[in-house]
């Protein structure tokens, strides 16, 4: 069983495609190596609610819109004949509806994910994400580690101590050398409730503080989800070449300094013919606006025959013995792209 405690995005994203394909929250638990109950609760807790209609169907809920003979329920509809049940205003003036819900919502597997009746059906849906159940897993992380780890009192007393000291010029480093029986957080966390308001005392009331630069944070870079690699191994690789046949285009960086400008390069090896682009950051995101560019400049059908199979190294190092190791690479458009794959070296 996986000794990691929590899911990552790739068990989320595997969670996904599982239940797609109709898995079972058995064989899903067993292939991300995880408990069923940790499964279940996943995915009830943070499945998505959708009020997406089936097209061509009657948007209607009711329980008993099958056998309803009710009409003319609308006001400003007196010479309507139609019956109510097969009207999508239905719901919402009928005095007696009531909402009927899916059992695949109420037993496992809790979501809409692979039901084959998602097409016509017109009940309320809930899917599972892997994207947006990653997303409120990290915002979770994040709002439980905000705010002070100390009770409302301590804080107070905390307050009635620190405070008048550094009105009266005392530093935060004096007060705890002096006072290391009294005080029981830190210096850096003492800063912080400083900084943050909670205290009377302020950063004005520290001439030190005040003269401090903010630290300037390092811009978000937008990394490759390990999920990309699923299927996408050197077997994949052979098999697709032996089937298709298909051109490859191999693509490279060019690195100058170490945190400079980088060109991205892009081979043909049909033709010797070699692309070239200039990018700011040796990021993710920025190849994949580089491709942008290209599919809006070429277009769905010239963009697919160009580029069928897109080789590329593959920086991480392989835990397999193997060193040939093949993944496919991840981009907004990696099924227009056709297959990409990165080789290890």
């Amino acid at each position: 069983m996986n000794s990691k405690i929590h899911l990552t995005d790739s068990d989320r994203l595997q969670i996904e495609i599982l239940l797609k394909q109709h898995c079972s929250l058995n064989k899903i638990a067993d292939q991300i190596g995880k408990n069923k109950t940790t499964i279940s609760r996943e995915i009830k807790k943070r499945a998505l609610d959708s009020e997406k209609f089936a097209a061509h169907y009657p948007a209607n809920r009711c329980v008993k819109r099958r056998e309803c003979q009710c009409v003319q329920l609308c006001d400003d509809k007196p010479n309507c004949t139609r019956r109510c049940a097969t009207c999508g205003h239905c719901n919402k003036v009928c005095l007696t509806y009531e909402e009927e819900v899916c059992d695949k919502l109420v037993y496992p597997p809790y979501v809409c994910n692979g039901c084959a009746e998602e097409q016509r059906c017109v009940l309320k849906k809930r899917y599972y994400l892997h994207k947006h159940a990653h997303e409120a897993y990290r915002e979770m992380l994040i709002e439980s580690r905000q705010g002070a780890n100390i009770t409302e009192g301590e804080l107070l007393e905390l307050d009635a101590f620190i405070s008048p000291l550094i009105k009266k010029g005392q530093s935060v480093s004096h007060i705890f050398v002096n006072n290391p029986d009294r005080l029981n957080i830190s210096e850096s966390s003492a800063y912080r409730y400083i900084a943050g308001g909670l205290l009377k005392a302020n950063n004005l009331d520290m001439p030190r503080v005040v003269r401090f630069k903010p630290r300037k944070a390092k811009p978000v870079e937008h990394k490759v989800d390990s999920g990309c690699r699923i299927g996408r191994n050197y077997l994949d690789y052979t098999k697709f070449i032996e089937e298709s046949g298909g051109a490859i285009v191999e693509m490279d960086t060019v690195k100058g300094g170490v945190s400079g400008k980088v060109l991205l390069t892009l081979m043909f090896k049909s033709c010797d013919f070699m692309l070239a682009f200039l990018r700011d950051r040796n990021t993710s995101q920025t190849v994949i606006d580089r491709f942008n560019i290209l599919y809006e400049l070429l277009g769905a059908k010239c963009f697919r025959s160009l580029f069928q199979v897109i080789l590329t190294d593959y920086t991480e190092k392989s835990t397999i013995p193997n060193p040939a190791i093949y993944c496919w690479y991840t981009s907004a458009y990696a099924q227009i792209l056709g297959i990409v794959f990165c080789l290890s070296l």
